[in-house]
């Protein structure tokens, strides 16, 4: 269950970007929406004036950002504004998120990436190695795309199936949007180049049925399978079809903590190559499934 939605702002276009997606979730869930905006603390670099007035201006400043964001959330969302001081704005954005019992936490993309694609900055690489809660990474331009609600969840999963919880994850995130559900097959995107295409296709083949019997045996929600097809991961993701709103679910890599997010090598490149929002689904304590309601394969990092 999704009860609270935390969206790390900035008044910038990477900012508006997370606070769209972050109500668009809200609104589709019921559930309430936080806005967090990180100054810097005490760790703060030496070349900022310790001047009280400064102090002062900056805070005046975030306000004023704060407000500007409440204007621009829809009225029918019970939304909140905070402000906090930590040595990051990811070290920030993780403590707000356990603070409040927060389900996800939102992050625009960092300047340069290209239009409805992605780029980590700072903060976002921090909440990808330290958060306990899902990211979702708003790629650049969200802000501007038309419709409503999460029409669809797509996971990606590897060779390793739902190892580390991703497709209870990501049906648990979409029977609580009232999304469908696409599970898409990698395993096409690991093999050697130089492996025989017939080879090739019938293990795809038969790592997709391994996924529709899993979700017949472990999920009670109806979902789409199918096989990427591509030399590599750029091509498999480009030769998918994708909706407005739609989000991908990713695992965390085998190096993450039980129970924290760890997006790896083989993620951050499909990361790179994808044109819609991103969930990065922290891996699950021993013992204790996954969810998506407080903290938490393409193929794993």
């Amino acid at each position: 269950m999704i009860t609270r939605v935390l969206a790390g702002y900035t008044a910038t276009k990477a900012g508006r970007d997370a606070l769209a997606l972050a109500a668009r979730i809200a609104i589709t869930t019921g559930a309430r929406l936080d806005v967090v905006v990180v100054l810097p603390g005490i760790g703060r670099s030496v070349i900022t004036p310790p001047d009280a007035a400064y102090d002062r201006y900056v805070r005046e400043q975030a306000e004023g950002w704060l407000a500007e964001a409440i204007e621009a959330v829809p009225s029918e969302i019970t939304c909140m504004t905070y402000l906090r001081a930590a040595d990051s704005v990811g070290e920030g954005l993780v403590a707000a998120a356990d603070e409040f019992g927060a389900s996800v936490l939102v992050v625009g993309a960092a300047n340069g990436a290209p239009r409805r694609h992605h780029r980590i900055g700072t903060a976002a690489n921090e909440l990808l190695h330290l958060s306990h809660v899902p990211v979702i990474l708003a790629p650049r331009g969200f802000r501007k795309r038309e419709g409503a609600g999460i029409p669809r969840i797509t996971a990606g999963v590897g060779v390793e199936l739902d190892a580390d919880g991703l497709l209870a994850a990501a049906a648990a995130f979409a029977t609580a949007t009232g999304a469908d559900l696409r599970l898409v097959s990698l395993v096409t995107t690991n093999f050697p180049a130089d492996l025989d295409t017939g080879l090739i296709r019938i293990a795809a083949a038969a790592h997709t049925e391994e996924i529709v019997n899993h979700v017949r045996e472990h999920l009670d929600i109806e979902a789409e399978v199918l096989a990427a097809e591509g030399d590599n991961m750029m091509e498999a993701v480009d030769g998918l079809d994708w909706l407005a709103g739609e989000i991908f679910f990713v695992g965390s890599s085998r190096l993450a903590q039980p129970g924290q997010v760890f997006l790896g090598a083989a993620g951050v490149r499909l990361l790179r190559a994808l044109p819609v929002p991103v969930a990065v689904i922290p891996r699950p304590r021993p013992g204790i499934g996954p969810n998506v309601g407080s903290a938490s394969d393409p193929a794993k990092g």
